[in-house]
């Protein structure tokens, strides 16, 4: 039925949330907010991060962008390698290939 398939990779191939939300508790416990339970930084994922930083954590936009940047200090370093694909996903790409399908 379809030739061409587009695939989103967090979320979608991936599970990504350990990564961003340890990068989010760094950049909290960096900033001297302290942390949070998980479960309550799972709203990061998704939005931009200066928004949730915002609405999340009651910050002003300069406390936002500076979380940011300690966010990305981690990110760079670890946080990007705390991903991991989900179960059954390179079969099932595997299987799409063989069917004829072009992945993106």
């Amino acid at each position: 039925m379809y030739k061409y398939i587009l695939f989103d990779l967090d979320g979608t191939l991936t599970d990504s949330a350990p990564g961003i939300i340890r990068c989010v508790q760094y950049a909290l416990e960096k900033c001297g907010k302290g942390t949070c339970p998980d479960r309550e930084l799972l709203p990061f994922i998704g939005p931009p991060l200066t928004e949730s930083f915002q609405k999340i954590c009651g910050m002003t936009a300069a406390e936002a962008n500076t979380a940011l940047e300690y966010y990305r200090e981690r990110f760079a370093r670890v946080g990007m390698y705390e991903n991991s694909v989900y179960d059954g996903i390179p079969e099932l790409l595997q299987n799409l290939r063989q069917a004829g399908k072009t992945l993106a």
